[in-house]
């Protein structure tokens, strides 16, 4: 096909010949329905934290805050479900962002548009850009190491996809008219059994994507297609493993921040119990270490005991009478906000037990302490996490006491709470009664 008498002739790398809105439409549709669940879960991750307490992260969020709710604590998978799907789902759509980004470059290089619903639509497109390039780099590089940036994270992706969110929804508004016009151009089942030598450039479009002067075909669409899904494909063959854990684990090349720790140390800390030498019990992945956190090992030696408070008084329980108390065992997850979790079998006293023995056996929060310090050595409870009846202070996991870095002498374990909430290095525990 060649050019007609004053057709401006386009860039080579924009003379594609299976460019065009129906491809562009075909990379579009899994993101309208996977982009909005990436959104929602991330909202959800976010209410877990417990910004009624002021510690999500940002927690002056000022007109973006959301209405309050309880977290609940039943199911206790729900926070592993709603954390795995918001960073493996955001992962696995990237492969198909860059395909998206791909067919529509054209319109990012064109004339400034004409009226104002064309400019609406070019902001909306230059910040939905933006926005979710922003969103993949910062959300892959915390996934990927430990706070590399100059900035809160947090803060910084939670403001970015209020950004996002906001062209997002512009940009399906104005665009879903020509999705789906141009879904109905074309045959999906004609376009997968046509092969390269029958492969034309759709008709001139009014949007600009279809090259007037294009190149011969390299690739079919279906070929197009195709390599988009299984690049989605890999990439989630190579990070489900850090959210369903078992045999796929090791498989998870992409998401590493869930180290595991058989051995770290715990033998050369004065007054650890022999039983609590790290093993395959403890053999599970973990965000922080000890070594990491700076605490001094004296801080969880023979001295160390948890106090209890909120009633008349307080109750101090050392590692002795915690595990003398009657223990309660639970199989639990543990998710963190990389994305990666862990399901172990956890005995500990009930968090129900110890409140009734501070004197609050119906408190309306509880705020945990750990022997670290840092933004997340304090975490605050509602009242059906503390009642919840397999909430635990655990001082065993797998059968064996915990090893240092999965919280030695006791931590807490709550069903379906953020893992970094699972406060560690538990040294004091408050029951509020308001």
């Amino acid at each position: 096909m060649t050019a007609g008498p004053g057709t401006r002739r386009t860039p080579f790398r924009w003379r594609s010949p299976i460019r065009g809105p129906w491809l562009t439409s075909m990379f579009a549709l899994p993101l309208l329905v996977g982009l909005p669940v990436v959104i929602v879960t991330g909202l959800l991750d976010w209410m877990a934290y417990g910004p009624q307490f002021g510690q999500s992260i940002p927690s002056d969020v000022g007109l973006l805050r959301l209405p309050f709710f309880e977290w609940p604590a039943d199911p206790p998978w729900l926070f592993r479900l709603t954390e795995g799907l918001h960073i493996g789902l955001g992962m696995i759509l990237v492969p198909v962002v860059l395909a998206k980004l791909w067919s529509v470059i054209p319109k990012l290089f064109t004339g400034p548009p004409r009226g104002p619903v064309k400019a609406l639509e070019r902001l909306s497109l230059v910040l939905l850009v933006g926005g979710i390039l922003f969103e993949i780099v910062t959300g892959l590089l915390n996934v990927q190491y430990d706070y590399v940036f100059g900035f809160s994270f947090y803060q910084a992706h939670f403001v970015g996809a209020w950004v996002f969110v906001g062209a997002f929804a512009v940009h399906v508004i104005l665009k879903f008219p020509t999705l789906v016009r141009s879904l109905g151009s074309r045959s999906l089942a004609k376009e997968l059994r046509t092969p390269l030598s029958r492969t034309e450039p759709e008709p001139p479009d009014e949007h600009g994507l279809v090259a007037p002067d294009p190149d011969p075909p390299t690739m079919t669409r279906r070929g197009a297609i195709g390599l988009v899904a299984g690049g989605a494909l890999f990439v989630a063959a190579i990070t489900a493993g850090q959210t369903l854990g078992g045999w796929l684990r090791p498989a998870a090349l992409l998401l590493p921040r869930g180290r595991t720790t058989a051995a770290d140390g715990s033998s050369r800390t004065p007054g650890f119990p022999p039983d609590a030498v790290p093993g395959p019990e403890n053999d599970f992945p973990v965000n922080r270490t000890f070594v990491a956190s700076g605490i001094a090992p004296a801080a969880i030696g023979p001295m160390w005991a948890v106090t209890l408070t909120g009633g008349d008084g307080e109750v101090r329980l050392d590692y002795d009478q915690l595990n003398a108390l009657p223990q309660h065992t639970a199989e639990l997850p543990i998710a963190c906000v990389e994305g990666w979790s862990t399901v172990q079998t956890w005995s500990g006293v009930r968090l129900r037990d110890l409140a009734g023995m501070a004197g609050v056996p119906e408190p309306a929060s509880a705020v945990v302490q750990s022997v670290e310090v840092g933004p997340f050595a304090r975490a605050q409870l509602t009242s059906s996490q503390v009642l919840a009846p397999d909430s635990l202070l655990a001082v065993r996991v797998n059968g064996k006491a915990l090893s240092r870095d999965h919280g030695y002498p006791a931590r807490v374990i709550v069903p379906a709470l953020p893992g970094v909430h699972n406060t560690k290095w538990v040294v004091g525990i408050e029951f509020r009664r308001v």
